[in-house]
């Protein structure tokens, strides 16, 4: 059992802990709807395209999660643009800018003295380095997400499902759409100092996709994706402790590791009953 508590007794190891599961919860909000939605490219290209704003911020000494928030908008605003005035898909316009934010990130962060660390933190995140500010941050953009969702479910399940009835229904379907990219961005940038800018997807991602196979009504995905999430970031976190490891890839590698079992054991439970109906005289 101390094998487990033991890295929890550390006070940094204690923040990262609250601080991890701040961010489980609101990438489940925002995570479910982007699996439900289809929206996983342009979540990728989000967390990639924070790069230049955070990158910029930490050399001119600001805030860093305003310029993770304001090189998210720009890139959500770039992909609508680009599709926009060309005739190119909206796939294509995000591959663009993804490749693009990505590089003028990397250029930006070589102009430091001390490129390769900055690099590696702005990318991989350092959860261990939580601060009770950060906390604060994180808490308020766990109930800025819970408010998005329970104000916008009508109209994003709708939008999820069927777009074209959530037009009929006046639900405004290209606000709706809006306002989830909004959550997408929120979700992202608040997670970005737990986990980085490349490894935020996996906790976006992987417990909504994993609950995903066994809940079929949405309030069930959320809560389950952030039991899931929270799970990770445990795990994840004694895990590291004990094998000295990157504690943010190997909370996002044990969120990927539970959607492949939740992927094998929901692969198991379909074939059971297609087994029992061939074995039956």
């Amino acid at each position: 059992m101390e094998w487990l508590t033991d890295p929890f007794e550390a006070s940094f190891v204690a923040r990262a802990l609250w601080g991890g599961l701040l961010v489980a919860g609101t990438c489940a909000l925002a995570g479910t709807w982007v699996v439900l939605r289809g929206m996983a490219f342009l979540g990728d290209a989000m967390s990639h395209g924070m790069l230049p704003g955070v990158a910029l911020a930490s050399l001119l000494g600001g805030n860093l999660f305003v310029g993770a928030a304001l090189s998210a908008v720009a890139m959500a605003l770039g992909v609508s643009a680009v599709t926009r005035w060309s005739r190119l898909s909206t796939d294509t316009a995000i591959g663009l800018l993804f490749v693009g934010m990505l590089a003028l990130g990397v250029i930006i962060v070589s102009r430091s003295q001390s490129f390769a660390v900055d690099l590696t933190g702005f990318l991989f995140g350092d959860v261990l380095a939580v601060r009770p500010a950060d906390l604060a941050v994180l808490a308020a953009a766990a109930a800025a997400a819970a408010a998005m969702s329970l104000l916008g479910h009508r109209a994003f399940v709708a939008l999820a499902f069927d777009p074209r009835k959530a037009h009929t229904l006046g639900l405004a379907p290209r606000l709706a759409h809006t306002a989830m990219v909004g959550l997408v961005t929120l979700a992202i940038v608040a997670s970005f100092h737990v986990v980085g800018t490349l490894l935020v997807f996996g906790l976006l991602i992987a417990p909504p996709a994993a609950m995903a196979l066994w809940a079929r009504r949405v309030p069930a995905i959320m809560l389950g994706a952030a039991l899931l999430g929270a799970a990770a970031t445990a795990a994840g976190l004694v895990l590291s402790w004990h094998l000295d490891t990157a504690a943010g890839a190997t909370i996002a590698a044990v969120a990927v590791g539970l959607f492949f079992l939740s992927a094998l054991a929901a692969r198991v439970r379909d074939h059971r009953p297609a087994r029992a109906a061939a074995a039956a005289p």
